[in-house]
């Protein structure tokens, strides 16, 4: 029943979204941007300055597609490399879950349906509005992430351990056929936060 229901939700996107939504995703999987090694940025003595660096490069990964997507300034989730908004319509919900009625689980399993081409995760779900990160600077954002008011109460260590752990942000490296990964390996990007949390969480001034 699962996959009947996945295809043709599937289909419903696609004959809303018209031949460009057509076209991007039924793209080949593409291997995603390099990424520098954390070992890379020690050459910088000055720590707060080496620590911004470090966050420059994790802002590959957090203004990719595959994370921007579910980060959104408004109601809305994006979708596609593209980024363009979803279809079908759906909104964010109460708890980020979707609308009563149309709720995520709608269409999306607990992993990638790669016949429908429609992706999946045990809990797959808008980032709350307080971490919306669409039209914000990296620094913005860098602010944003540490500021334990807006990102569930985390501090830095429960920071590393949610975007290495998570596995719905793990997905952004393995995202189905048709969607580009996030930048190099989840394990680069976690030793990337790790060395940013461990040189002061420096951000950068823009």
């Amino acid at each position: 029943m699962r996959p009947l229901i996945l295809a043709s939700a599937a289909a419903l996107a696609l004959g809303l979204g018209g031949t460009a939504l057509t076209f991007a995703q039924s793209a080949p999987q593409r291997g995603g941007a390099p990424l520098q090694d954390a070992a890379s940025f020690s050459t910088i003595p000055n720590q707060q300055a080496r620590s911004a660096a470090l966050f420059g490069e994790i802002g590959k990964v957090l203004t990719h597609p595959r994370c921007m997507n579910c980060h959104p300034a408004t109601e809305r989730p994006r979708q596609t490399d593209a980024r363009r908004l979803h279809q079908p319509l759906v909104v964010r919900g109460k708890d980020g879950h979707g609308a009563p009625g149309l709720e995520c689980a709608t269409c999306h399993g607990k992993q990638n349906y790669d016949p429908a081409r429609v992706p999946g995760d045990g809990h797959w779900a808008l980032a709350p509005a307080s971490m919306a990160w669409e039209g914000k600077t990296l620094g913005q954002i860098c602010l944003q992430l540490k500021d334990q008011s807006r990102n569930g109460g985390r501090d830095l260590a429960a920071i590393v351990k949610h975007v290495t752990t998570d596995s719905l942000v793990l997905w952004g490296w393995n995202p189905g056929p048709g969607r580009e990964p996030a930048p190099g390996s989840s394990a680069q990007f976690g030793a990337l936060m790790q060395a940013w949390a461990d040189s002061g969480a420096a951000c950068p001034a823009s």
